[in-house]
């Protein structure tokens, strides 16, 4: 059973722009990302929570009835609930109790699949265990004896539990250090290569991954499930005049995301914070499209994407053709008198052209083509080019010369041909190529 709690009053959060309707709709369907059979859904307003059940008696009685009546095992509370809430929630209602944040942790847990998702998700779903753990049963308030490496003698079971769950969260920060740094070390290679990343970002469901497989040709996981994508891909795509990018899919946001999760999947994400360029894909065929795409900018900000970089952001209004004829010409016109946005269907492969373009143009705007003639026994400055740009061609001259074609940003051109008094020659703007 789905129980969707609609704040209303002062106690409604700031970003309450959608109907209960829809998120029950939305709650509904993380359960069924989990294979659950919903037995009932319902909507309970809530105008002042109570600290021990969240919501009123009469309300805890009447869902007690229905529980009891359709059998069910287990509640879904769309909502945050404390433990002691969940607790007494469980005790009235004599079924297991879940709220939001243990139902995405639920969903986390079966879709990772790399170790650095596994790590995650147990890191984010012990730290939420630890703050579940209250004196529930009578054997967390035993005492019990110890040899003194156990916590000593007097430790309650309750401490020793919180104590173990402390242990093993410190391990698994250690080991996810292990991975940042790896990650890093990914993305140091993938900056002498230099291949630019670009970054799929949206609400889940929105159908990152559709357009990361059309882009890609990659065979990455795309459901029509909220998130159907945990673990990160990457894979490389061609730009319309030749160039290379990584691109990368990410995990869905969601409203109401637990800040746990943020932090735990903060490694993931970190892809998000050092692209180049970021797809917001978002679904503009959903009735909310833009209450979506606003609870997914409060992550960006977050997640310390500064409105200085917004610029570095494409809007990709995906599923074009789920529209009727009139609404897509309606969304076609809006994107055209906009800067930084393209209407695309990942299904169809509407309006990818543009957006390949659009992501040329993005990750060219400061960079040009130059030829730069080298002597032959130069094998170092030949080194600094590839790492400080883009070399696309390479040819050797009758006198032994070594003409590079290489893309570099307008620092970079300075440096080589003041510095390093190399003899440069600005054959085209990027920019005015893609014209």
């Amino acid at each position: 059973m789905v129980v969707h709690i609609e704040r209303k009053g002062r106690t409604a959060p700031v970003s309450a722009d959608r109907d209960a309707a829809s998120r029950l709709e939305e709650a509904v369907g993380l359960a069924l990302a989990i294979d659950l059979e919903i037995a009932g859904q319902l909507v309970v307003i809530l105008q002042e929570p109570r600290p021990a059940t969240l919501i009123g008696t009469g309300k805890v009685e009447e869902i007690s009835g229905l529980v009891k009546e359709a059998e069910a095992d287990l509640v879904i509370v769309n909502g945050m609930l404390s433990p002691i809430q969940q607790r007494n929630l469980e005790k009235a209602w004599g079924a297991k109790v879940l709220d939001r944040t243990g139902l995405i942790l639920e969903i986390f847990g079966r879709r990772a699949r790399t170790r650095e998702g596994l790590l995650q998700v147990e890191l984010a779903h012990l730290r939420y265990q630890k703050s579940r753990l209250v004196r529930s049963w009578t054997h967390l308030e035993r005492q019990r004896g110890g040899f003194g490496f156990l916590g000593g003698p007097g430790e309650t079971q309750l401490e020793a539990d919180r104590r173990l769950i402390q242990e093993r969260i410190s391990r698994l920060e250690k080991q996810l250090d292990t991975v940042v740094k790896t990650r890093g070390l990914h993305r140091s290679g993938r900056a002498r290569v230099p291949y630019p990343v670009v970054a799929l970002v949206g609400y889940t469901n929105a159908g990152k991954s559709t357009l990361f497989n059309t882009l890609t040709n990659a065979g990455v996981l795309a459901k029509d499930l909220l998130f159907a994508t945990l673990d990160p891909s990457m894979r490389a795509i061609s730009l319309p005049h030749g160039r290379k990018a990584v691109l990368s899919d990410t995990v869905g946001f969601i409203s109401d995301l637990p800040t746990q999760l943020i932090a735990a999947f903060r490694a993931t994400l970190e892809e998000v914070i050092e692209a180049a360029v970021i797809l917001h894909v978002r679904d503009i065929s959903h009735a909310e499209s833009e209450a979506q795409a606003a609870d997914v900018s409060a992550i960006l900000s977050e997640l310390g994407i500064a409105e200085n970089r917004r610029d570095h952001i494409i809007e990709v209004w995906n599923k074009v053709d789920l529209l009727a004829e009139d609404s897509a010409a309606m969304r076609r016109a809006q994107a055209q008198r906009q800067q930084n946005c393209v209407v695309v269907s990942a299904l169809t492969g509407e309006g990818l052209a543009e957006l390949r373009a659009l992501i040329e143009m993005k990750l060219g705007k400061d960079l040009s083509l130059y030829e730069a003639v080298l002597d032959p026994a130069d094998g170092q400055g030949q080194a600094w080019f590839y790492d400080k740009g883009e070399v696309l061609g390479r040819e050797q001259l009758e006198d032994g010369s070594v003409v590079l074609t290489v893309r570099l940003s307008t620092d970079k051109a300075e440096i080589a041909a003041n510095r390093f008094k190399y003899r440069l020659r600005n054959t085209s703007r990027l920019d005015h190529a893609a014209e």
